[in-house]
């Protein structure tokens, strides 16, 4: 997996030399079919700028917006040691009624190129933006981790807006309850509102979870530690009935590495970890999680079993050619075996499944 190695490229992009997802050209055969780590294309025909991302769907408008970081500038390391990087430029969103037509709807949340004192200098990072919609405001309000180029900073960010087309305007950053925040998500619980924010702390080596006030600009006193000592990043949490499950990954930078699932019948928890959700495919597809670090779990209109798995195929070399996989992921009957920790009684939690696809279509 070395840099230098002259079968990386081959390993990380396997379908490399394929043809690009591109809805302007698509052959009428490859339309709405997703190719997970092929090249996606905006319908203007241009590689598709949305890391790190999530979605937000309107139901008024039947409207998806993916939001991410725009990585289209050149990739460095400050030194040899330290990670590669693209200078910030913004947080992009682009809007679709399908899921595979993509419009660039632009930078809802730019870099600032002047004042170096800002969050938002290009010299900074702003990563894994999230965004829920605040039903009482009516202000959509977006989350991400800050941080500086060395990730000391280790902030959460927070913008708000009146459109989910931005412009975003940006608030600030805070160290949640005094700790450090690196990989973060936010989940919004559409059953009564209460959002909450999920972020890698003490050094990577746990999670906090905490309510949002009811603005969702602020946090509840109460803090929540989960997975204490198992050193998991880039939380991802979905709803299924009455349980939340979360899938995260390991902390191992750009490189792939083994997914996991989390369950719990509260936010709050207590979460208990039921192993690999990946299927399918070759051991190392499954322990590198199909060469991919998850982003976000979507929850499709309609459809109660039925998500979608999203996640980026990162590209140390060329940050800007980082790929995306989505894959389908299933939610179906109950788990064959007990949970990892099973010092205490859990419930019965259903089996989800990330099956892999060389290609699939949304029924």
């Amino acid at each position: 997996l070395s840099e230098l190695s002259p079968d990386r490229r081959l390993f990380y992009f396997p379908d490399r030399n394929l043809a690009a997802v591109d809805p302007s050209s698509s052959s009428e055969e490859e339309r709405d079919i997703f190719f997970p780590g092929r090249e996606w294309r905006d319908v203007d025909g241009l590689p598709i700028q949305a890391h790190g991302g999530g979605i937000l769907y309107i139901p008024e408008t039947r409207t998806f917006y993916w939001y991410g970081e725009n990585k289209q500038g050149p990739t460095y390391r400050l030194h040899k040691k330290s990670s590669a990087r693209v200078d910030l430029i913004g947080i992009s969103c682009y809007s679709s009624q399908d899921l595979w037509r993509w419009k660039n709807e632009g930078l809802v949340l730019k870099a600032d190129t002047t004042n170096t004192s800002s969050d938002l200098h290009t010299s900074n990072v702003a990563e894994r933006p999230k965004v829920i919609f605040n039903d009482h405001t009516r202000q959509f309000v977006m989350y991400l981790h800050i941080d500086n180029a060395n990730y000391s900073k280790a902030s959460v960010g927070i913008a708000t807006s009146s459109s989910p087309l931005g412009p975003f305007t940006y608030l600030g950053s805070t160290k949640p309850h005094g700790f450090d925040s690196r990989d973060m998500t936010i989940f919004k619980d559409e059953d009564d509102g209460s959002a909450f924010l999920v972020y890698s702390s003490q050094s990577n080596s746990e999670l906090h979870i905490s309510q949002l006030t009811p603005d969702y600009l602020g946090l509840s006193p109460a803090v929540s530690r989960a997975l204490v000592n198992q050193h998991r990043e880039a939380p991802a949490v979905f709803k299924h009935g009455n349980f939340f499950y979360m899938i995260t990954s390991g902390c191992t930078g750009w490189w792939p590495n083994q997914a996991l699932l989390h369950a719990a019948e509260s936010m709050l928890g207590p979460w208990e970890t039921l192993g690999d959700p990946c299927v399918g495919a070759s051991d190392e597809f499954r322990l590198t999680t199909f060469f991919s670090q998850v982003a976000f779990v979507l929850p499709l209109p309609g459809l109660r079993d039925l998500f979608v798995f999203v996640a980026d195929r990162w590209n140390p070399g060329n940050l800007s050619d980082s790929r995306y996989v989505w894959l389908p992921l299933t939610i179906d009957g109950r788990l064959d075996g007990p949970p990892e920790d099973d010092s205490f009684e859990f419930p019965m939690w259903s089996r989800v499944s990330v099956r892999w696809h060389r290609k699939w279509k949304l029924p």
